[in-house]
Parts: C-alpha cells; structure tokens; sequence
C-alpha cells in the first residue's frame, strides 16, 4: 500500500533523508545507480540502471536493440513506444526499478561521440520519439530518466566546457525534447548534463533546473546528477538538483575484479572528474548550518517519494521479461524499419543472384552498439557473413583490411583473429561474384568524439577498388552518423543500417533480399564534410579555453544547410524505397485551434512499401531571422502496390510559433507556407494559411 508522503517525511529524521538523496553501493552489484530506502519505515531501495540500447545491468546479459538513433530514423513514434515498454519489461526482470533512458540531446555536431545514442538534429523529429519511448517504459511501472540536460551535444571537455547558447536557440532546439518528455509523457525522473550552461554546470542551473523545469513546465520528478557530476552541495541544492549520483568516491564504483587505487582510475576507467561526494555529510552538515533550509531537502524527498509511488515501489513488482521471442523479433523490427536506403540503381533487392562477396574488415561480426554505458551484452547475435550466408546464395567472405577496432567501456576489446587481409583477394571474390556487399563501419563511443567523418581504415580504398571490379556493388554503412563516400559515384547501392544490434544480420539478410523494406528516412543531414556544418571551426566545437560558441543560434543541421545554401550529401529525412510513390495536392483546413494538412499518398510501383510524409513550415515574420522550413509535423504510411492511402496530420497554431527574448513565444501574424514533401530539400506540394 502507498504512503502518505507528507507524513512519511515527517517521520524521517534528517539523516534519513540525506540518505535518500545520494547513491550508494549496490549489495547486488547489478545497478548502475542504488538507493538504499529506509528500513525503519519501510521504504525501498531503489535501483537504477544504464539502458538507451538495452539494459545494463552488471554482469548480466539483455536484448541488445538498435542504437537509438536507429530508432529516430524509422519516424515511427509507435515502434519506439514498443521499444520503451520492452526495455521496461527487461529492465524489471533484471530488478530494477529505473532505466537510464532516453538520451534526446540533438546532434549538433557531426562528430558527437554519443550521437549514436541520440535521436536526431531536428527537436520535433526527436521530441515524437522522446515521449514515444518513454510512454512505453512508464507503461510497464518503470521509471525513464530522460537525459542529458541540457545542451551536451559533445565529449571532448564534456565536464567542464560551457554551451553559450542563446535563450532563442535553447527554446526552440535544445529544450523542446525535454519539455516534450515532462509535459507529455509526464518521465519520472530527469538527468542532468555534465557540461555547463553559459557559465554554469548543469547541477547548479537554477535557471534551467527549477525557474524552467520545475515551475514553467510543471516537473513533479525527481532531478538526478549525471554520475559524479554534481559540482557543489549547497550551491545545487538550492538549484534544483535532487539526488546525486554515484554518491560515492569512485574507488567504491569500480568493478569487484578491478583492483585500483583512484589515482589508477583514468588508465583503467573512462575519465573521472576529481570531484568527492557532496549529497552526503557535506549536505547534513549544509542543513545544521542553516547554509540550506530543511524544507529544501524535505521538497527533495517529496519528489524522489512521489515518483516511487508513481512506479509502485512501495507495492508487487512488475516480474517483467528477458529475450523473449517478441524482444528478438522487436530488435530485428527496428533495425529493419530504421535502415535507411541512400541510393539505388535497381540492384537492391537482389534477384536472381547466385553469389555473393561479403566484404569488409568487421562483416563477421554484429554491429551491437557503440562504447560506453550504454553497451548491452546480448544473448544471442547474427553477423552479416553468417545470415547471408544462411540464404540460398554461394557467399565468399573476405576482410580485404585489417578490423577496426571496436571501443568498449567495461571489457578489453575482443581480439579478432583476422589472419592475412588483402584487398587484392577482396576484388578477386567481388569480380567473381554476382555481387559484392562490402559491409564498412565507423567506432563511436562515449568520452570521444570523432576525429573526422572520413571511413576509419582503409575502408574507403576497399570499397573504391571493389567497385571497379565488381559486376555490381552495394555498400552497407554501419555508422553513428554521416560518414564521406569519395566511391559514392561508382557503387550501385547504399544502404544505412546505423547500429543494428544483436539482430544485424537477420536485418540485413531481409533487407538485401527484399524480405523487408528499408523503412528509414534520414534523422540527420549528411553532409559532404565537416566544412559543411555550423561546427567548423575551432571555437564552435570543440571549443576555446572551456567555452564552445552556438553561434548558429536556431540554425542548426538542415536549417544551416538552407540558410547558407550548402547542397549536402543527403539531406534530412531522404530515404528511398523499394517500390515508388506520387503525391496529389496537399489541402488545409483551419477550424481555429487546429490545422489539418491531407495528402493523397499513391504507390505507383509494383510491391507494397513504405513512405514517410514529412510536413514542413515557413513562419511570417520580420522580427526574427526564421530558418526557410522548419518540420511540424510526419507521417509514416505503408501503401500497397497500385492503391492510394490519404495521410492526414493535425497541427498546433503553436507549430508557427518562434520564440522572441522579450515577448517568449509568438505565433506570427500573416501568411505562413506549408511544404509537404519527402525531405527537407525535396517538396511536392505547398499551401498558404494566414494566422
């Protein structure tokens, strides 16, 4: 039965309270984050545990899905509510209560080292997925924390650099993810960035933590450090910060079979910010002082309690579910509908293929994720060689290059025993084969960001010189973002299947063979180089003396691409299809409060598929520099061959909304533009309506 909560923490005694508001070790050695409740009067530990890609849990093994921007990629809110509530369901089997989850900080930089377990450059693309996921999680009585708030969008100085980001860009770029998960999928805990926000660390943020978070949106969770990421006791208490997390010295943290001294931590561990754990006596001592009132700790508890009871901690625990066969057939699900195909001649599917050259330095083995806390050690896994090879095709693998080595946070990287490699017996497979698959990858990971968008090895040679000699070519990409294609011209198929998870192969082989359509559209501009992006230059990432400028204010990802007329690569939500589709002319009516936007929506090809119609806006007004379309709104539709569906979405006068430092919000008055069209650069249809 659930307490009363006020009366619970007038029970407490304030030590009791200082307990529950910092980590401690978990007896069980499972959770990433632990509680240790009270005893007395019966409160219950709570468990916390890393899971974006799947569950973390010590030790353990879970379903490893795809990487979350896998995820964004499908443009399918519901697939990511199925996600959520199957990372739930394992996440209680596991026995805990918290998953670390979902990370919605937007891709800023193109070479963001956790841009793989982010969702996407555009906030409303990842806004949807947010509240999707976290809908799912809740479902099953498990807690989300969505995380990192706000504005951490690299790793390079991640503790210490400060974001200088315009109010403007932090409204209508950064935060709406955030405000999306609070205001509505009502997430029961919130997390907070590393970095500082112009000038200030995140765990001392009044300003974003209670004047926005907590009064402006309503938050009634519980807010929690990003582990040894609070920087102050009395300065973040008074801030807004709730728990901190790990709350204990990292000696204590490190795994039970490494033996270190904290001074060995950064050879062994990921870097380690040099800070001690402040939630603990400093706090008690804080309160006794009166440098913090008690009513503030007692607000602190009320939030982490309330949140408990949201979950039912205080009753039966959900038993949850580990690798059951709708995880497995979920994993490959998203790999499959997040796979976005970037080019193709007609090769894709294959037909009437009686050989294959599976080629590539990695193609042996499952793309599961990239480094840090987010990796999942999976049950069961499928390579590229291996599934393909299951088909009824001759295949031939050949590495052509030496691996690449794939960064891991808590295991020494698996040695692969790649024996001779050679690119010359690469084009020999490729030139006596019907088709070649060359399978190349990049290695993303947490604490790093990217040094370049280039292919890492000699991948680039590899695909190059297979091209030439092959009667045809498909390249499969599997990358935490846009990579260079220099061959880009000479290969007949590309095929973008991100971090595919344990299911890589099985997906792969369905998609190749035409069992599945690629269901993805781009979550990101690739661009042609780093050049192209509002982050070229040295001050704008990774930054100067600590700071890194957001001078592009709102103009970020396709709306930089717009503004300053750079042609990319592919642009933002480009995904083609293995069937073709025409749209009619888009109409609109307009009842007052709602706009509706209809489109028919015909599949002139010959198989049933999938597209996704993406609803954009130009917003009227003088008084702001506005970026020439904005996305508003997305619907994903599966046509069968010949028929014709009509996709209707509804938007929100507040969808022509920008944000004016004086006035906040303003929905400009005039006429506005809307685009329906199938990317941000390819539209097929506009209508006017004046606000």
């Amino acid at each position: 039965m659930s307490p009363d909560i006020p009366s619970l923490v007038d029970e407490l005694t304030l030590s009791e309270k200082i307990q529950l508001l910092h980590g401690s070790v978990d007896p069980d050695g499972k959770a990433t984050g632990y509680l240790p409740g009270v005893d007395r009067l019966d409160v219950p530990p709570l468990r916390m545990v890393d899971g974006p890609l799947g569950v973390r849990a010590m030790g353990e093994r879970a379903t490893a899905f795809p990487a979350s921007v896998a995820l964004a990629a499908s443009w399918r809110p519901s697939l990511a509510r199925q996600f959520g509530t199957a990372l739930a369901r394992e996440t209680a089997a596991h026995g805990q209560d918290v998953i670390l989850a979902p990370g919605v900080n937007i891709h800023r930089a193109p070479l963001g080292g956790r841009n793989f377990e982010y969702y996407s450059e555009d906030p409303h693309l990842a806004a949807r997925i947010t509240v999707g996921t976290i809908e799912g999680i809740e479902s099953e009585d498990i807690a989300a924390m969505v995380k990192h708030y706000v504005a951490n969008n690299q790793e390079t100085n991640r503790y210490e650099v400060s974001a200088e980001v315009s109010e403007r860009a932090l409204r209508e770029i950064y935060l709406p993810p955030f405000r999306a998960a609070v205001q509505e999928a009502d997430v029961t805990s919130v997390m907070t960035a590393y970095n500082r926000v112009n000038g200030t660390h995140m765990s001392d943020h009044e300003y974003l933590l209670s004047d926005v978070l907590k009064d402006e949106w309503g938050f009634e969770g519980f807010v929690v450090s990003d582990w040894w990421g609070t920087r102050s006791t009395v300065e973040a208490a008074r801030a807004g910060l709730d728990i901190e997390m790990p709350g204990v010295e990292p000696e204590a943290f490190a795994p039970d079979d490494v033996d270190m001294d904290v001074e060995d931590l950064p050879d062994a561990f990921p870097p380690i910010p040099d800070v001690a754990a402040l939630f603990g006596e400093p706090l008690r001592e804080a309160v006794e002082s009166g440098d913090v009132d008690e009513a503030v700790i007692d607000e602190k508890v009320e939030r982490l309690l309330r949140g408990m009871v949201s979950i039912g901690c205080f009753e039966e625990r959900p038993e949850g579910a580990l690798d059951t066969p709708g995880h497995r057939t979920l994993a490959r699900d998203i790999a499959t509908e997040g796979a976005v195909l970037l080019q193709n001649d007609g090769t894709l599917p294959l037909e009437d293929v009686e050989s294959i050259a599976v080629l590539g330095p990695n193609a042996d083995t499952p793309k599961l994720g990239g480094g840090g806390s987010s990796e999942v050690s999976a049950f069961v896994e499928t390579s590229p060689v291996e599934r393909l090879d299951a088909r009824d095709v001759d295949v031939i693998f050949e590495r052509g290059v030496p691996p690449i080595t794939e960064s891991t946070f808590f295991d020494e990287a698996d040695e692969v025993d790649a024996g001779e490699t050679s690119i010359d017996a690469a084009v020999d497979a490729a030139a006596d084969a019907d088709c070649a698959v060359v399978v190349a990858q990049d290695d993303a990971t947490e604490f790093v960001d990217r040094d370049g968008l280039g292919l890492p090895g000699q991948q680039d040679e590899l695909i190059t010189a297979v091209a030439a000699a092959a009667e045809r070519t498909v390249v499969v990409l599997r990358t935490s973002g846009p990579v260079t294609m220099p061959w880009l011209e000479s290969v007949d198929a590309v095929l973008e299947t991100w971090y595919p998870g344990q299911a890589d192969g099985d997906a792969l082989a369905d998609l190749v063979f035409g069992d599945a359509e690629p269901g993805g559209r781009l979550p990101m501009t690739f661009g042609r180089s780093t050049d192209d992006y509002p982050t070229d230059s040295e001050a704008t990432f990774p930054g100067v003396d600590d700071e890194v400028r957001y001078d592009e204010g709102v103009f970020v990802g396709y709306r930089y691409f717009h503004k300053h007329d750079v042609e990319p690569l592919f642009p933002f939500g480009h995904g083609l299809s293995y069937t073709s589709f025409e749209y009619g002319e888009p109409s609109l009516s307009d009842n007052g409060d709602e706009i509706t936007v209809a489109l028919p929506v015909r599949n002139t090809g010959t198989r049933q598929g999938k597209d996704v119609v993406q609803v954009y806006v130009n917003k009227a007004t003088e008084s702001a520099p506005t970026p020439v379309r904005e996305l508003v709104a997305f619907e994903a539709v599966s046509v069968a061959a010949g028929e014709q569906e009509t996709v209707t979405v509804t938007l929100d006068r507040s969808d022509f909304a920008f944000y004016d430092d004086q006035d906040g919000w303003t929905v400009p008055q005039g006429e506005n533009t809307v685009f329906v069209g199938r990317s941000a650069r390819e539209m097929h249809g506009k209508v006017e309506i004046t606000l």
